[in-house]
């Protein structure tokens, strides 16, 4: 099976990492800082060294910045639904995954708060200022994703960052496409909150994502609970990281993505970034090139785009191209890929799309394998 999914989750992981996560089970199983002894001891130095290598790929001034989280989603929910207050404003973007727009819809519902959907362009400049257009005297923060796990349009986050700090709000960022490929520093792009998944370009276990922040502090906590620290108060603990994470953490996830991040440093995020683009680009254009193939974006550029393309056949769903693909052997997603909006702004909401997305380890002659799928899908649909 060839596998073109990994905007779902990358696979297969690099063997630095399983080699991670068997050493984690059969050598640091103990709960890291709930006990005084040197298995849990060993484990927590284990787990802090992953928060320090984490830290400085991002570009956080502080290891207490850092909060391991069990996904992206969760990363999200914990700072929308910590953040915004009764009455507060917000604004998010026409190509939001579902992870920022259901959790801000449900405060929205509930009417705690209001939030406005600012319409992106391939033009840098004129999303900014549909970002502008949307702000009200009670917007509290920006919140948006990074590239778009749909159509791989990217945001000029750097620029709306910079819009949000001059009208003193706070910028959320969803990284969860992103990290991995691009160079994401948040103290100097200006990021007050970098939710992540740990198990996409990070090349880490599923299961593992991050939040990191500046500002925990100012965070309502999603869960309470057991932190290992301050066990006389009945109170959650107000310092960081333990203000945010309660409950035994992933150790053995944690682990496998501090590997992961190892494999990422090693090889070079501008290397995969630009595998990872010539294998979407032979992709493109050869499926622009065959009759009855619908795409939905220009070809994909390097440091414009992410390696994910979306397109569809004409006369079948996109669910009966996944299906037939399937059994060619290409493993791709088809549907709303969760994100209703983005289908929604290019057409694509009533059947949704194809999406494949790429990974380091996919090649060339696997792109022309898929082309050649395509073909043959053509000639006897």
């Amino acid at each position: 099976m060839v596998y073109f999914d990994n905007a779902a989750t990358t696979f297969p992981k690099p063997l630095s990492v399983k080699h991670a996560v068997d050493l984690a089970l059969s050598r640091y199983g103990a709960n890291p800082g709930r006990s005084g002894h040197d298995l849990s001891t060993e484990t927590a130095q284990k787990v802090y060294e992953v928060r320090e290598k984490t830290a400085k790929f991002f570009g956080a001034t502080d290891v207490e910045q850092v909060i391991f989280t069990q996904n992206c989603t969760y990363a999200l929910n914990m700072v929308i639904k910590g953040l915004l207050r009764p009455g507060d404003h917000v604004i998010i973007s026409d190509l939001e995954h579902n992870s920022v727009l259901r959790p801000v819809h449900t405060l929205a519902t509930s009417g705690q708060i209001t939030y406005s959907v600012a319409e992106t362009s391939l033009d840098a400049e004129e999303t900014v200022r549909a970002f502008c257009a949307c702000i009200r005297p009670n917007t509290r923060a920006i919140i948006c994703t990074h590239g778009s796990n749909v159509f791989g349009i990217k945001l000029p986050v750097v620029q709306l960052a910079q819009l949000a700090r001059s009208y003193g709000l706070y910028f959320v960022m969803d990284a969860a496409q992103t990290a991995g490929t691009e160079l994401i520093q948040i103290e100097k792009m200006g990021i007050d909150f970098l939710c992540t998944a740990g198990h996409k370009g990070l090349y880490g276990p599923t299961g593992t994502g991050l939040l990191i922040t500046p500002y925990g502090n100012r965070l309502r906590p999603l869960v309470e609970g057991g932190t290992g620290s301050a066990s006389h108060a009945y109170s959650q603990p107000d310092f960081m990281p333990d203000r945010l994470e309660s409950g035994t953490l992933n150790t053995v996830g944690i682990i496998g993505l501090g590997a992961g991040i190892d494999f990422v440093n090693q090889q070079g995020m501008d290397w995969i970034a630009q595998r990872e683009m010539t294998v979407a680009r032979c992709i493109y254009e050869a499926l622009s090139k065959i009759n009855g193939v619908v795409l939905y974006t220009p070809a994909p550029q390097l440091g414009v785009n992410l390696p994910v393309l979306s397109f569809n056949i004409t006369g079948l769903t996109s669910e009966e191209t996944t299906s037939k693909l399937n059994q060619l052997g290409f493993a791709v997603r088809g549907g709303l890929h969760c994100a209703p909006d983005a289908h929604q702004k290019m057409g694509t909401l009533k059947g949704g799309t194809v999406r494949v997305s790429v990974g380091a380890f996919n090649t060339v002659e696997q792109a022309i394998g898929f082309s050649n799928a395509i073909q043959a899908i053509m000639q006897n649909k």
